[in-house]
């Protein structure tokens, strides 16, 4: 029976409140992910601020009168203080934001806790904010991951959440594996060594798409472009050898592992076998075959000429020629006229100006 009026709304309601409460669930989980790699950040910035201030003392004028007086400057408040400054970035609103909850708890591991838990972090995002796990744990309880604390995801892949207080130790396998514990292997890779606790993926031959083994005859199945031959053994497909060729008219096919490429013939070809002038089944117009090449034809060196009209003269070009006017002529509406002489055109306009005695009365 469907859901009546009321009914339908109860059910888009409760669907959007699942909504909600797994969106503020995958929130959480980044939002704990989050705080264990500030935490991290914090506690590496310490280390750095402790190592930087190694050597300094309090930079007044009487050391060891300070040292007497205000205990020594390597256990001091003094020393802890300029360590802390150093910590965030004033642009990191997480990272000061833990250190302004937390700085108390920097001051009673300086002071209380730093002979007997030397490692900061352990001590401070661990065991007391409790943000972080130990390696190889994950969750709010630090459970281990899967495979094991020591091996997370039998070392091929990454657990989810993985030192922190989130995510759900799910593991992403590395590229070659897969599966829930990241032992088994992907198509195109094999078992080299395989047991309940440890697996190598090695990589196929490159013809196989699945196999048992490393060689072209350990093909279970031969990827496109390979194809069984006699031995059962995984070959290359010459696709240029097909009839028709699978490249273009004015292209020459290239034979490669698997596959084929195609390139386009010289300019003096008309179709080709291969790269060169001296691989074209014919000469492109424009060119001729010269024991086995094909080369330009000089049209200007012709029995028969070839640029006609007068004051003409003909200039070869490769694949061609061109017809232009001679020293001293200009092309003007398709014919070769003289061009005019700077004198004669001073005598022209000296003509054109000058005027008769007759039209000057």
């Amino acid at each position: 029976m469907l859901p009546t009026g009321p009914q339908l709304r109860l059910l888009q309601l409760l669907s959007c409140v699942t909504l909600v409460l797994l969106l503020q669930v995958t929130d959480a989980k980044k939002d704990l992910k989050s705080a264990c790699t500030t935490c991290q950040q914090v506690t590496d910035n310490f280390n750095k601020g402790f190592d930087r201030t190694a050597k300094q003392n309090f930079g007044g004028g009487n050391t060891a009168w300070e040292e007497r007086t205000l205990s020594k400057y390597e256990t001091s408040e003094i020393r802890l203080m300029e360590i802390v400054e150093g910590l965030c970035d004033s642009s990191s609103f997480e990272c000061n934001r833990m250190l302004e909850e937390h700085e108390d708890h920097f001051e009673t591991w300086w002071f209380k806790r730093k002979t007997k838990h030397p490692d900061l972090h352990k001590w401070f995002c661990i065991d007391t904010v409790k943000v972080c796990c130990p390696k190889g744990t994950f969750g709010p309880d630090c459970n281990a991951c899967v495979g094991g604390s020591d091996a997370p995801c039998h070392r091929n892949g990454q657990c989810d959440g993985d030192g922190t207080r989130g995510g759900n130790g799910k593991c992403s396998c590395d590229h070659g594996y897969e599966g829930e514990f990241c032992l088994d292997c992907i198509d195109g890779y094999f078992n080299e060594v395989r047991n309940d606790t440890f697996s190598l993926c090695t990589e196929c031959h490159s013809s196989c798409k699945t196999c048992t083994g490393a060689t072209n005859q350990d093909c279970d199945e031969c990827k496109d472009g390979w194809e069984d031959d006699e031995q059962e053994a995984c070959v290359d497909v010459n696709e240029c050898s097909a009839d028709p060729s699978p490249c273009e008219e004015e292209q020459y096919c290239l034979n490669t592992e698997g596959s084929y490429s195609c390139s386009a013939c010289d300019k003096v070809c008309s179709g080709c076998t291969a790269a060169g002038p001296d691989k074209c089944r014919a000469c492109a117009a424009g060119y001729q075959d010269t024991e086995g090449t094909c080369t330009d034809i000089d049209e200007c060196s012709q029995p028969e000429p070839v640029c006609t009209k007068e004051h003409e003269q003909c200039v070869n070009t490769e694949g061609s020629h061109v017809c232009v006017c001679s020293s001293g002529y200009e092309k003007q509406e398709g014919e070769c006229v003289q061009t005019l002489q700077p004198e004669k055109e001073e005598e022209s306009e000296a003509s054109e100006t000058t005027t008769s005695p007759k039209e000057e009365l």
